[in-house]
Formats: structure tokens, sequence, C-alpha cells
């Protein structure tokens, strides 16, 4: 076998293993607000553009981060519903973490000024515009 063999099979395998360890911090992001979800996730397909077409394509046909990866990548936007359901989760948890968990004034502050730029971050992505169709348009009789 050559060598170059041998190094493409490791590099897709470190590409591939790089992406399934972003996949999973990203995935971790889902539930702790101060990991950035969306960019973990993004990472992940391009390792597994790079490693695993397999796993780029599942990944992108994901029935959770699918859609939303594709149409973030290609700057369509997210959804309304989920932008408050994000921002939502985001000042719950970070709200509790800072009144009821964190004692000291100036975590509490970073962490505030955290969930403020993300916030902003979020509802200043574009808006995911469904596609509307009219029964009336291109039917024919």
């Amino acid at each position: 076998m050559e060598k170059t063999s041998n190094t493409s099979r490791l590099s897709r395998g470190l590409w591939t293993f790089a992406g399934t360890f972003f996949l999973a911090v990203g995935v971790t992001g889902i539930f702790l607000p101060l990991l950035p979800t969306t960019p973990l996730l993004l990472l992940s397909a391009a390792c597994y553009f790079k490693g695993s077409r397999r796993m780029h394509d599942w990944l992108l046909n994901n029935k959770w981060f699918g859609s939303y990866l594709r149409n973030y990548r290609e700057g369509k936007g997210v959804s309304v519903k989920v932008k408050v359901i994000s921002i939502l989760a985001l000042w719950i948890t970070i709200g509790y973490s800072a009144f009821y968990v964190i004692d000291m004034l100036i975590v509490r502050i970073v962490l505030l000024v955290v969930a403020i730029a993300v916030t902003l971050h979020i509802a200043s992505l574009p808006n995911l515009r469904r596609a509307v169709t009219s029964p009336a348009l291109g039917a024919t009789s």
C-alpha cells in the first residue's frame, strides 16, 4: 500500500474524530448556554466534509440539526420559533445561575453581559422565511 493512502486514511480518520468531538460538544451546548452550539455544529460539518462524506451527509440530513445547519450555512436565517426558544433557554439558565447559584458579583455581571451579547447575536440573525404558496399560483384548470 502507498504511503499517501495510509496518510490519507489517517487524515480522514482524524477529521472524522474531530467532527464527532465537535458534534458532542455542540450538542452539550444545547443544554449549557455558554457553549456556542451553532459554530460547533458548523465546525463538525466542516470536519466531516474533510473526513467522511457519509457522516457529513448524515449531519446535514439529520432530523434535529440538518435543516437548521443548511439554513444557517446558506444565510437563509433562523426561524422565529428557534430564536425565541434559544433566548428563553439562555435567560432561564443564566438567570438561575446568576441569581441562585453564583455568589460573586463580578461573575454575575459577566454572565449577564454574555447573555446580553448572545441575545443580540441571536436577534440579529435573519428570520427564516418560508415560501408562501398560493393554490391559485401555477394552478391550471
